[in-house]
């Protein structure tokens, strides 16, 4: 398959003449083309365009090139960006590619030079059916949101090793969803998932399920069992809500994970394990240790690498694919006509706040289907489901504002209300400043420092 005929490439460059010639040159060569006339607005086209290459100038108005590869590196650190330059920056362009820059194209190039630079690019991706298969390990995570295309793009990274992993965010959120994704995309993935609720075992039974124990170790014990631990070998083991771990059973788990083997109750002996342990928690683990709640050395033993898993309130664009996942999953439960929500049903439930995360919205979309009478979910039957924890989402101007404001005392807290101090590193003048603060009734006195 001719690679080029399913590849996207993003240009960005301010001369719109150059940006033309160059779109012209690529659609030639069979390339899908997108052309943004600034890095903003590059920005804004990665939102929801995913092309294998980036085409960027160097030298642009407001933005330039080397800050726009930053911001795209932090987004998506695996695409490929190549530099246009100039000839007096060379020394730029080279620079650049030390900091990990694909390559550099010095103005004027031929069109062979432009598709043989892009053509090595693509090399180094995928292709599309490859992409696919490989991807498989995340295909049961639904988004299209860059926070959780960056999240997924570092537990990719991190998956083929054998460190212990941390996932901190709140209930609901896909803790386990996301672990067992790491253990798909592993060398472990043939070998067993085993995932246990640390909070809803009580103690006395946790180190009996975790580490096994021997026929007659205790009353009720009449026959062997092996702990999931040894029940996971070779696999990995998910630990939830690690932080409510008993303190007591900690320092064992601690032990077994330094001496890497286990000794069920009642027995003499320790049975190596291979195990890779990934756990997850919804609390401060840091703030835990400071009340001697949670032990320092498990938690780097448990923490070489620590994942966030944003909450559902911050990745809205993914609720409109959820909720339609979860409503054909109902549909199918329930053997109900729905179709689909209307509008204004969509509307209240991307303006949720979600304080119970994907959980919740599961529940609203089952609820809302169980009690639906007619072909399309409604806004009253929503409503309903969320039992008025809706929130509308804010206008523009509303969010505009609440930036503004917000930044302003930031600023006025760091300069402990110095104006002039403040204006400058937002700068603006004294004036302009001063009808700022104004319109969001600030006061400078209010943040001097006695």
């Amino acid at each position: 398959m001719n690679k080029s005929h399913e590849s996207k490439i993003l240009i960005v460059d301010d001369d719109p003449s150059l940006l033309r010639l160059l779109s012209i040159r690529l659609n030639a060569a069979g390339y899908q083309v997108e052309s943004a006339a600034s890095a903003k607005i590059a920005l804004g086209i990665l939102q929801s365009y995913q092309p294998q290459v980036v085409i960027s100038d160097l030298r642009m108005e407001g933005m330039d090139g080397m800050a726009l590869f930053e911001q795209i590196r932090q987004l998506h650190p695996n695409l490929p960006v190549v530099i246009m330059t100039a000839h007096g920056t060379i020394p730029d362009a080279i620079n650049a590619t030390k900091q990990g820059v694909f390559s550099f194209l010095t103005k004027p190039f031929e069109s062979q030079e432009l598709l043989d630079t892009v053509q090595q690019a693509i090399r180094l991706q995928p292709s599309v059916t490859q992409e696919s298969n490989l991807d498989s390990w995340r295909e049961h995570i639904i988004s299209r949101s860059a926070v959780m295309e960056s999240l997924l793009q570092q537990a990719k990274q991190v998956a083929p090793s054998d460190f212990s992993l941390l996932i901190h965010s709140q209930s609901g959120t896909g803790k386990e969803l996301l672990a067992k994704a790491i253990h798909l995309a592993s060398h472990r993935k043939d070998k067993p998932f085993t995932a246990i609720n640390c909070a809803a075992v009580p103690e006395q039974l946790l180190e009996s399920e975790l580490f096994g124990h021997c026929k007659g170790a205790f009353t009720g014990a009449e026959k062997n069992h092996q702990g999931l631990f040894q029940a996971t070998d070779g696999g990995t083991l998910f630990l939830d809500e690690i932080g409510d771990m008993p303190a007591s059973f900690q320092v064992k788990l601690l032990r077994v994970l330094q001496e890497k083997e286990v000794r069920p109750i009642g027995s003499t002996q320790s049975i190596k394990v291979d195990v890779r342990v990934i756990s997850a928690t919804h609390k401060n683990l840091q703030h835990a240790i400071r009340n001697k709640s949670f032990r320092e050395d498990l938690y780097y033993r448990l923490n070489v690498v620590e994942l966030e898993l944003p909450p559902l309130a911050e990745r809205q664009e993914d609720i409109p694919l959820l909720a339609q996942y979860f409503l054909k999953q109902a549909m199918t439960r329930s053997n109900a006509a729905i179709k689909s929500f209307s509008q204004e049903a969509m509307e209240i439930l991307i303006s949720a706040p979600w304080p119970g995360n994907i959980r919740q919205l599961q529940n609203v979309v089952e609820q809302s289907v169980a009690l639906s009478t007619e072909s399309v979910i409604t806004e009253v039957l929503v409503k309903n489901a969320l039992r008025d924890e809706t929130t509308q989402f804010p206008s523009f101007v509303q969010a505009r504002d609440h930036f503004e404001r917000d930044y302003l005392s930031k600023l006025l807290k760091i300069t402990a209300g110095n104006v002039s101090q403040a204006a400058r590193i937002a700068q603006r003048n004294r004036t302009e400043f001063y009808k700022l603060l104004n319109k969001h009734h600030l006061v400078a006195e209010n943040y001097r420092e006695n």
